[in-house]
């Protein structure tokens, strides 16, 4: 399932306030897409790494009140005076047997001995699968049949939506453009320590907007995303579309020579939309739109209405938009509630 769909799922589980559970490779985005669904929510998220738990932390502390035991619950767990919002349970299944089991009441009856969760506060969580090389437990049948259960595969589409709003460089996200399948290797496709993911290629972005071409950076890249993804990905970005010509095609947008193949227009288009709050190049809109060919006219358009939304009243992206309708209006509504963030 990938990650808009993972998305609009959770939405729907956390309405009818059934627990989830995602299973996906590590570096996906399976927090991100928990956070992100909490923030269109605009719910808290108490984030509880289930590993670093011990069987009893979930009951609390017993306190002698009038004679009698009573157990303090944790205060990382929710009270009644809490705004609703979502509690998440990070890499549950990294977490021993033990642990495991002393969430049993609560994933299932909302409580643990005394202590009920609040209304309105809703259970996900998450974790790596057996063949992703993690560390992992296997699920006790008893806790995995308590909860809804979803498998989380990165898409390009979903990724790259979410990579021009959280300033991924576009040269890396038109080289994943062009080599999708380095996006997040199949499982056993990955060897070594380091190796490609949506998250080590936002680590690997940073680095680039840092370190560039020079020398010395393909060792950097390769503690990134392994040797061979990040030796193509440098080869890509020595041939990539210069700074230099963005600059002149945002300056001459009328006469300008645009690139005709696809990496260099996977560059400019989301170079182009990142900096689109910039006056110069939203003043460059109406040419660039009018001179790109229709699809990349319309990945530009997305991208550009994604990243700042108000432009949808600039005069420009308004007549593209209505000369466009029948392909901007439904992608946009199937994105609705969709995770931003996979890193």
């Amino acid at each position: 399932m990938r990650s808009s769909r993972v998305s609009q799922t959770l939405r729907t589980l956390v309405e009818i306030g059934r627990p989830a559970f995602v299973w996906g490779a590590p570096g996906v985005g399976k927090s991100a897409v928990v956070q992100s669904l909490a923030k269109s929510l605009d719910r808290p998220v108490i984030d509880i790494r289930a590993p670093l738990l011990d069987p009893t932390d979930l009951r609390g502390l017993p306190a002698v009140v009038d004679g009698r035991a009573v157990w303090a619950p944790p205060s990382f767990l929710p009270v009644k005076t809490d705004k609703p919002g979502i509690l998440f349970f990070d890499e549950l299944n990294a977490a021993p047997p033990l642990v495991q089991a002393s969430l049993y009441q609560l994933v299932l009856d909302r409580r643990v001995g005394e202590y009920v969760l609040p209304d309105g506060w809703q259970i996900i969580a998450a974790g790596n699968r057996a063949e992703d090389r993690s560390v992992v437990f296997r699920m006790p049948a008893a806790l995995a049949n308590r909860f809804i259960h979803l498998e989380f595969e990165p898409h390009f589409d979903d990724w790259s939506e979410w990579a021009v709003t959280a300033g991924v460089s576009p040269v890396v996200i038109a080289f994943i453009a062009v080599r999708r399948e380095l996006l997040a290797p199949k499982p056993g496709e990955a060897d070594g320590i380091a190796f490609a993911s949506p998250r080590s290629w936002h680590m690997l972005s940073d680095a680039y907007l840092a370190l560039g071409t020079e020398a010395g950076a393909l060792e950097v890249y390769q503690g990134c995303v392994g040797k061979g993804a990040a030796i193509e990905f440098l080869e890509h970005a020595k041939k990539s579309l210069s700074i230099e010509v963005i600059e002149r095609i945002i300056g001459r947008p009328d006469d300008a020579v645009l690139p005709t193949n696809a990496g260099d227009l996977w560059v400019l288009v989301k170079h182009i939309a990142q900096r689109v709050r910039e006056p110069k190049v939203t003043a460059a809109l109406g040419s660039l739109l009018g001179r790109l060919g229709a699809e990349w006219a319309v990945r530009l358009a997305r991208d550009i209405l994604r990243v700042s939304p108000a432009l949808a009243f600039n005069p420009a992206v308004a007549a593209f938009a209505k000369r466009n309708a029948d392909v901007l209006v439904p992608k946009r509504a199937e994105k609705s509630g969709c995770a931003e963030g996979v890193s």
